[in-house]
C-alpha cells in the first residue's frame, strides 16, 4: 500500500491535497472506533473524567461543521446546532453524550465530510487565500487553508485521546 495525498479528481490541486489528509484522517477515525461496544463508546476512562469517544467524535463532527459553513461563507443553520451543538457545555466542557450508537455518530460525521468534500469541489486554490474568523466570539482569524487543515489537525488530535481511551478500556476489563 502507498500512501499519498493526492486530491479528488473535481478539486483544484492545493484544495484537493487538503481535503485528501482530512479524508485520510477520516478513514483513520472509521478504522479507530471500529467494532466498539456501547459501553466502550461511552467510556469515560479510569476515573470517569475524560471525554468518552462519543463526546470527541460529537465534538470532531461540530467542529468540522463550522468549518465547513466557514468555509461556504454561511451562517450555521438553527436546525444542525440544534441537532448537532453545542460546542461547550455551560461548565465549558464538551457536552455529555451517552447511549448515542456508534454507527449514528461515525454516520453523522461521515455526512459532514461529504458536504466538506462537495464545498472544496467549489473551490479554487485562490479562494484559499479568502480569510474566515472562529473562535467562541469569532474572535479569531484564518485563511480557508488554514481551516481546511485544521479540519485534519484537529481530528488526528482527538484520535489519540479516542486511542488512550480504548487502552484504558482494555486494561480494566483484565481481572
Amino acid at each position: 500500500m502507498r500512501y499519498d495525498l493526492k486530491g479528488e479528481i473535481n478539486m483544484s490541486p492545493i484544495v484537493g491535497m487538503l481535503y485528501s489528509a482530512v479524508k485520510e484522517n477520516s478513514d483513520r477515525l472509521q478504522l479507530i472506533t471500529a467494532g466498539m461496544s456501547q459501553e466502550e463508546v461511552d467510556y469515560k476512562g479510569p476515573d470517569g473524567s475524560s471525554n468518552s469517544t462519543a463526546q470527541l467524535i460529537k465534538h470532531i463532527l461540530y467542529v468540522d461543521l463550522n468549518w465547513v459553513y466557514r468555509i461556504k461563507g454561511q451562517p450555521l443553520p438553527l436546525s444542525l446546532k440544534v441537532q448537532h451543538g453545542p460546542m461547550i457545555d455551560a461548565n465549558g466542557r464538551l457536552p455529555m453524550v451517552k447511549g448515542e450508537p456508534l454507527h449514528t455518530l461515525i454516520s453523522d460525521y461521515k455526512a459532514v465530510i461529504t458536504m466538506l468534500k462537495d464545498t472544496c469541489a467549489q473551490l479554487t486554490d485562490e479562494d484559499l487565500d479568502r480569510i474566515v474568523t472562529f473562535g467562541h466570539e469569532n474572535e479569531k482569524e484564518a485563511t480557508v487553508r488554514w481551516g481546511i487543515w485544521h479540519i485534519a489537525d484537529h481530528s488526528r488530535y482527538h484520535q489519540a485521546n479516542i486511542n488512550q481511551l480504548r487502552k484504558w478500556y482494555k486494561e480494566n476489563l483484565k481481572p
